[in-house]
Formats: structure tokens, sequence, C-alpha cells
């Protein structure tokens, strides 16, 4: 996503380009991009300046739909998003430490955007004085 974010003015972007950018397997990129697409956070480009872009400009896209898209829902335990499994939910106190847990981890991922994640990047860059192949 971060490649796709900093393409996003430019073009769509290959799995192949992404995937040496990210230093990560081709195949197992194309799986991510699967789940990206059926999140409807990324769509396809065809033709010869074919690949991948964004759905939605990057200050629109929140971290928590990045995770929430690659990972699943974003409770470390079952019961926090379904108290129905656990028979103890209302004696357990580990269950208020799981669902504080989750709330921070939401509460961090739904503050930050894509965008954020871009300007982050280009400041390491810029600090480290790295420069973008073209």
């Amino acid at each position: 996503m971060l490649q796709l974010g900093l393409a996003h003015q430019t073009g769509a972007v290959t799995v192949k380009e992404m995937a040496a950018q990210e230093c990560i397997s081709a195949r197992y990129l194309e799986k991510l991009i699967a789940a990206l697409k059926g999140a409807g956070l990324v769509l396809s480009a065809r033709g010869p300046h074919g690949g991948y872009v964004l759905a939605r400009t990057p200050s629109e896209i929140k971290l928590s739909e990045i995770v929430e898209a690659l990972q699943g829902p974003l409770s470390l335990v079952e019961c926090v998003d379904h108290p129905e499994v656990c028979p103890r939910r209302e004696i357990c106190v580990t269950h208020d430490v799981w669902k504080e847990m989750r709330d921070a981890m939401v509460g961090v991922l739904n503050s930050q955007t894509l965008q954020d994640l871009i300007e982050r990047r280009r400041k390491k860059e810029e600090s480290k004085g790295v420069t973008k192949a073209v």
C-alpha cells in the first residue's frame, strides 16, 4: 500500500516493481493485493501501463482498513468481538484487558492514514539522504 501511495499521482505500479521495492516475493505480494482488492482498497489498471492503483486517495485510507483487510479483525482474542463464545465473560477480568488492548490498537490505526505513512517515509528518506531512483 505504501508503494501504491507513493505512486498515487504518477500511475499504476506492477507487482514486480512493488515486490522489488519492498524486498518481498511477487507471489506473496499477489496474495496481499488480492485481499486488498477484495476490501476495495486497490484497483487493477489494464493496458500497457497497467498494474495496480489505490481505490481512494491516501488521505482517505485509514491504516485500520489496511490491517483488517490483510489480518482480519483487530481483536487479539475472539471473545472481545464475540463475547457469546465465552461462558465466563461476565466475570473474566482478562477480557477487560484484551478489550482495552484492542481499543488502544484500533485507536492508533484509526487515527493514522496511508498519507501519514507516506509523509513519515519521505521524512525518513530526507533525513538519511536517500534519493529515489527513477
